[in-house]
């Protein structure tokens, strides 16, 4: 695969991790739905994120059965197909995104029905040709690779698995197998959104994937604040921070759910609080 200065593929999270470990910091990674609240402010988040301190953005597939998100990223899911997101937008929007940045690596998060339904060739494709480059995809397990895991990866993209305070030893190497880019430790079990991570409770799980894998180990669920984000990150290669800046978009409609005019730099600015908080912690 080639090296540009557009970053390709599988090459773009490499680069940002080895980048991340040259600084001695952990990264921050910021999730939020395509298309919530609208397609126009969505574009305007997700191009703002990374200048705002995000070092990885995950961008929520909007799906009508969210079975494994919380409150507040399934409120945004519906916001989003409200607002006429589809997978074809979506990946329109990473399109645009990639206009004007070409290094922040950008992993689509979802569910299987959607990419299913487009085509998982034709998904590959586009998904490749509009600058993702990971997926996570928390309905498939391992014992379903061929479906899209083994796929993705022939089409230089990351697979990026979901490990749980479930995943026992016997488990993790199958888990492990056909991942690539990073591990998505979920730090709690159950829903996302719902509860506050303690790093001390973590550190263990992290250390327990690291000797079976050299892949950097994100951690997410339950990081709500920049002193959250800095525990974890002073353990983990990076910080997963969803719901909370989902719950901020919330807070930035009025009471016929439109968007006002400071929701961008309202949520922008917390994501700059959460970059603070990860630079000032040293892994």
């Amino acid at each position: 695969m080639s090296e540009t200065g557009h970053g390709e593929g599988r090459n773009r999270l490499e680069r940002r991790f080895n980048a991340l470990a040259a600084e001695n910091r952990a990264g921050l990674v910021t999730f939020i739905t395509a298309g919530d609240p609208s397609l126009d402010v969505s574009l305007d988040l997700l191009k703002g994120l990374a200048k705002a301190g995000a070092d990885i953005i995950e961008l929520g597939i909007a799906f009508t059965d969210p079975m494994a998100d919380g409150p507040s990223i399934q409120a945004a899911g519906l916001r989003a197909l409200d607002a006429g997101i589809t997978l074809k937008k979506t990946l329109q929007m990473i399109r645009a995104f990639r206009e004007s940045d070409f290094e922040t690596p950008i992993v689509c998060m979802g569910y299987y029905n959607p990419i299913y339904k487009y085509g998982v060739d034709a998904f590959l494709r586009d998904a490749k040709q509009a600058g993702v480059d990971g997926l996570i995809v928390v309905d498939l397990p391992p014992e379903e690779d061929e479906e899209l895991c083994l796929p993705a990866l022939a089409a230089g993209l990351n697979f990026i698995r979901l490990a749980t305070p479930t995943t026992d030893n016997k488990r993790l190497p199958t888990v492990l197998k056909n991942t690539s880019g990073f591990v998505y430790y979920v730090s709690i079990a159950g829903v996302t959104g719902t509860e506050a991570v303690k790093a001390a409770d973590v550190q263990p799980a992290i250390e327990r994937i690291k000797r079976q894998t050299s892949l950097p180990v994100a951690v997410g669920f339950g990081i709500k604040t920049p002193a959250d984000a800095a525990a974890i990150a002073s353990i983990a290669d990076a910080a997963v921070v969803g719901s909370a800046i989902v719950d901020r978009i919330a807070e930035g409609l009025d009471d016929k759910g439109r968007p006002t005019p400071r929701l961008v730099e309202g949520v922008l600015e917390f994501v700059s609080s959460l970059s603070a908080g990860v630079k000032q912690a040293r892994v």
